[in-house]
């Protein structure tokens, strides 16, 4: 499935759900195979299609969490309660289903290793997905870039994707940081509450080492994050953001 996207006019096609894989009580791994999927870039996203039997559509963006290298494309989506798209997704779609796709999509918040770096990542919540996706491609492709990850949770039960960072960590690949906003555990040593100014001056690169800053999640989170960078005086056109907000899910 290596590549990137094809230029031209993006079609709906029907991939297979293979495997279904439980992050947090809330949010869902999805596995997918798309024989017509064109390839995509660590960062983009992807349209999800559902038809009701009676002709009523919706449809929802998700980040692939995935990298160009990995031979499945993988979705993960949180439950919002309130949600059309999102709740049959994590609690309904069973192995064999298949969902309507079309994508990839985007071109922005993407990360490739001719980009270089050092690589500074911060994620909120399911944020995190596009970040992840990123983090993958940087390892499977044998980039030596320096990357350092800082993500925003409500618990360590709420971390998305735990095992698979703290492995990229404990080799090594990956400078991993935390900050817990709501729950923490006794000991605790990493950060607490939200993501501030000072936070940030303790996990970033200095603005003169010229970092590329990707930062993805709820729209508070971003204007915070990416706030709070430029005022310790890196260089704006440097951080790439994403934000989401109430879509309906």
């Amino acid at each position: 499935m290596a590549g990137a996207a094809l230029p031209g006019r993006l079609n709906w096609a029907l991939a297979d759900v293979v495997e279904l894989r439980d992050e947090t009580p809330r949010v869902r791994s999805i596995v997918l195979g798309c024989s017509s999927w064109p390839g995509h870039l660590a960062g983009q996203h992807v349209d999800v299609r559902l038809t009701a039997e009676d002709g009523y559509q919706a449809q929802r963006s998700y980040s692939i969490a995935s990298a160009p290298e990995d031979e499945q494309l993988l979705l993960t989506v949180e439950r919002l309660e309130d949600g059309e798209v999102s709740p049959y997704l994590v609690d309904q779609l069973r192995p064999g289903d298949k969902l309507e796709l079309r994508g990839p999509i985007g071109g922005y918040f993407v990360w490739r290793n001719s980009l270089g770096g050092p690589l500074l990542l911060l994620g909120g919540g399911s944020g995190i997905v596009p970040l992840h996706a990123i983090l993958r491609h940087r390892a499977l492709s044998g980039s030596s870039t320096p990357a350092r990850l800082l993500y925003s949770a409500r618990s360590l039960s709420e971390v998305i994707y735990g095992e698979q960072f703290a492995a990229l960590a404990s080799g090594g690949e990956l400078d991993l940081r935390y900050t817990l906003t709501r729950e923490w555990p006794s000991g605790w040593g990493g950060h607490r509450g939200r993501v501030d100014e000072g936070m940030l001056r303790t996990v970033s690169w200095a603005p003169e080492e010229h970092p590329l800053i990707y930062v993805c999640g709820p729209t508070g989170f971003v204007e915070q994050v990416a706030g709070g960078l430029v005022a310790l005086g890196h260089d704006p056109g440097a951080i790439r953001t994403e934000r989401f907000g109430p879509t309906g899910g």
